[in-house]
């Protein structure tokens, strides 16, 4: 049996490799949550955190991406008992390494919504000797429940010290979180925003303010955000002139790097070369210049 640390009244058991893989098998954000939770506690060294950036870039660069803008949670750490410095300088080296004239990597640290705003203003402060290495702050983790304005505080001093701002919306959340993380947090980018188009003024908003969408296509698919990729609602994110991009949301564990993201939904969708380009276009815009 391979027997996981418990999180959230989760029992997280397997008896055999098959029962593991099938752990893979997500119905909702939080079934993924919970197994991601687990595998971090394979991440305790700096050494750790290196090979794991080491290996991601190279895939990244592979698809031949030239600008990762890379999340991390750095409370997923602390809370085992991992220090702040020991994460950063993983990252820090294995960035170092991997950047050239045609590759650029950006950090955005993310707040845990499960946990408190007190939890995320210590993230902050101990994220403040790092400062020159994390261009901005995000806000990820168990969505439904945990609305943005839970962190409105924290996003404001951050605001003031000069990150960029970033949220994760309207995933499983409704159209009001995206509202909040908008008008409450003052976020540049929504990352997801999938529910927004079910309020017209919102979309007339985010047309309007040009504010980029970071959608996730197999993410989408593999947490049943949407029951097949024919239904996803990137085409008609498009098609109301919203600037939408495509991205890998933690591919390792939805079989969906970037390149795999524009093929299968290029093929599920129809897109043509001209809406591909489109897309493509797009991620230079939405892209964060330090």
């Amino acid at each position: 049996m391979f027997k996981c640390a418990e999180r959230n009244n989760v029992d997280l058991s397997y008896e055999s490799v098959a029962s593991l893989r099938n752990a893979y098998k997500f119905s909702n954000l939080q079934e993924f949550l919970d197994v991601y939770y687990d595998g971090l506690n394979v991440l305790r060294e700096e050494a750790d955190f290196y090979e794991l950036t080491c290996e991601y870039l190279d895939r990244a660069r592979a698809d031949n991406v030239n600008h990762v803008e890379m999340f991390f949670d750095p409370q997923a750490h602390t809370a085992r008992g991992v220090s702040f410095d020991t994460v950063m300088q993983g990252l820090g080296r294995a960035i170092q390494e991997r950047e050239d004239e045609n590759f650029s990597v950006s950090l955005i640290m993310c707040f845990l919504r499960h946990l408190s705003e007190a939890d995320a203003f210590q993230t902050l402060e101990l994220a403040d000797p790092h400062r020159s290495k994390i261009l901005g702050v995000g806000l990820d983790s168990s969505e439904m429940g945990h609305p943005p304005s839970k962190f409105r505080n924290v996003f404001e001093e951050a605001g003031r010290q000069g990150y960029r701002l970033v949220a994760h919306a309207g995933e499983e959340g409704p159209p009001e979180y995206v509202w909040e993380a908008l008008d409450v947090l003052g976020v540049e980018r929504l990352d997801h925003g999938n529910r927004a188009l079910e309020d017209a003024s919102l979309v007339n908003r985010l047309e309007r303010d040009k504010i980029p969408l970071t959608v996730c296509p197999l993410s989408n698919l593999k947490l049943c955000v949407v029951q097949s990729l024919d239904d996803h609602p990137l085409r008609r994110m498009l098609d109301a002139g919203l600037v939408t991009t495509v991205n890998s949301d933690d591919p390792a564990y939805f079989c969906g790097y970037i390149n795999t993201n524009y093929v299968e939904t290029a093929r599920a969708l129809n897109l043509s070369e001209e809406e591909l380009s489109k897309l493509a276009e797009y991620s230079q815009v939405a892209r964060f210049r330090s």
